[in-house]
């Protein structure tokens, strides 16, 4: 899967900002769909706030292992050069 994302163009560090902008929007969605109103509708807001910021640690695994990735291939391309 990893490989294929970077195929497409999925950089490590596009992967990281991703998380970033999921952690800022998980604070906004918290914030603007009532995570401090009292009731189910607050409710409801806190847990699409929560559910986006669950986001982030998946992007930054992804982007940890498209770097890693990368190590991978620089490395066995060294070996087959020596």
């Amino acid at each position: 899967m990893l490989r294929k994302l970077k195929a497409l163009g999925f950089s490590a560090n596009l992967s990281y900002a991703l998380g970033f902008v999921s952690v800022i929007g998980s604070i906004v969605v918290w914030f603007t769909q009532g995570g401090t109103d009292a009731g189910e509708a607050g409710a409801a807001g806190e847990r699409f706030g929560i559910f986006v910021g669950l986001w982030a640690p998946t992007f930054m695994a992804i982007g940890n292992g498209i770097d890693n990735l990368s190590e991978q291939i620089i490395n066995s391309f060294k070996r087959i050069e020596s």
